[in-house]
């Protein structure tokens, strides 16, 4: 997949994800990683600024398996930016749609 179409619909996976359920970063990189082939490299500064603009607060929690998690849960603000986000992308979405169609001939 172009990288650029990827890197330009992360910000909404993660959004959408997160305020699904609450993810640790690792486990969030195998769940987008089941679609989008994506890499901790490329998750970890977008939840930095996720959670430096108020749309993310963290927690720990205890493990099983090693040292507690940092988990990611949206904040009411982060629910009204994806919402604002998904509404964008849908517009985005049919005009494109509209400008190229759904087939390639």
């Amino acid at each position: 997949m172009n990288a650029q179409f990827k890197k330009g619909v992360l910000e909404l996976c993660v959004l959408t994800m997160i305020g699904r359920k609450d993810y640790y970063g690792y486990e969030l990189v195998e769940e987008i990683s089941k679609i989008l082939e994506i890499s901790e490299g490329t998750l970890y500064p977008i939840l930095r600024r996720l959670t430096e603009e108020k749309y993310f607060e963290t927690y720990l929690q205890e493990s099983s398996e090693g040292p507690p998690r940092k988990y990611y849960r949206i904040t009411k603000l982060g629910k009204e930016f994806q919402k604002d986000q998904f509404k964008q992308w849908m517009e985005f979405n049919n005009q494109i749609e509209t400008l190229i169609g759904r087939e390639i001939t």
